[in-house]
């Protein structure tokens, strides 16, 4: 299923019929894992293979699964009981955090900088970050890209005020820019691949060196309190998809591209800009992120501080 935003409003109310233990008639108790998922990352992948269904269902669980547009809408869904687990750039559990939402950091993959960035038109006069100044910039509020272009600011010399943003999902984003309604956008992969390969969008700064762009797993609360064998097989499956898409990301791209709904090209390019290898979050991850979250507060765009060590699971992943 994919979520609009008039589609938003029925399937939280699905969530109240639908919640994560379901009782059969028969007695057998039907367990259901419900992800929340994006065309980015390692979760489209692992649902177009098929894996987890497979490994859900030799401990009698099974899944469904729910596309939104960005990890801001799929915490929404998460703080309001839809989903139990989904993955999302590193922004939006902060934000979500910030709005008390029951969430957990599960795991993590490794930084992957190049999955990110801030385009222009091929023919756009603007050469350089400097160059945004009094320009608008559209992204997706709360995403991971928010911090990336608050971050590609700072280094031009710029602050957060000094460009009008238009805050934008994906979609809109690349129709907004298409026509030219914006002067840039700034978007994460397989967007930002597949404007690189349809309209030759130009790469202004990726995350290279500024962002570390992680890619976050995270529960509620009620699923990792209890349903930890649930847990120990999507981070099983999880792991066994990111082995098979890094040894060959060209052979992972051809099978995965009509499944998934990404054409080839785009997603053999943004699958090499990926990074692979799910582990448990370590001091410096949870540091990094409490960094990221301390920007967001001092800009005023978090109502409060946070603190990451405290919705971060214990254990290994």
């Amino acid at each position: 299923m994919k979520i609009t935003r008039r589609a938003f409003t029925a399937v939280v109310a699905g969530a109240i019929a639908t919640p994560l233990m379901q009782v059969r008639p028969a007695g057998a108790a039907e367990k259901v894992v419900r992800i929340g998922y994006q065309k980015y990352g390692t979760l489209v992948l692992l649902k177009g293979k098929g894996l987890l269904e497979k490994k859900l269902k030799s401990i009698d669980y099974t899944v469904e699964w729910t596309e939104f547009p960005g990890g801001p809408q799929l915490l929404e869904a998460l703080n309001a009981g839809a989903v139990d687990f989904g993955s999302t750039g590193e922004t939006p559990p902060i934000f979500a955090q910030a709005a008390n939402a029951p969430l957990v950091y599960i795991a993590h993959e490794p930084p992957a900088p190049r999955g990110e960035a801030i385009l222009v038109a091929k023919d756009s006069p603007i050469k350089a970050v400097a160059d945004l100044k009094g320009k608008k910039v559209a992204f997706n509020k709360g995403s991971n890209v928010h911090y990336l272009l608050v971050k590609a600011l700072e280094e031009a010399g710029l602050t957060y005020e000094d460009v009008e943003s238009s805050f934008l999902a994906p979609a809109d984003g690349r129709a907004a820019f298409e026509k030219g309604a914006v002067d840039a956008w700034v978007i994460w992969d397989p967007f930002q691949a597949a404007a690189e390969v349809a309209i030759e969008a130009r790469e202004l700064r990726n995350g290279e060196g500024i962002v570390p762009n992680h890619q976050f797993y995270l529960g509620t609360t009620s699923l990792v309190d209890g349903h930890a064998q649930a847990i120990d097989v999507l981070i099983d499956a999880i792991s066994e998809i990111d082995e098979w898409t890094k040894s060959d990301t060209a052979a992972a791209a051809a099978e995965l591209s009509p499944s998934v709904g990404i054409p080839e090209p785009v997603l053999v390019k943004a699958l090499e800009r990926q990074s692979y290898g799910i582990k448990s979050l370590d001091d410096a991850v949870v540091a990094q992120q409490q960094g990221i979250a301390d920007t967001f507060f001092e800009l005023k765009l978090i109502p409060k501080k946070v603190t990451i060590a405290d919705v971060v699971r214990k254990g290994k992943a």
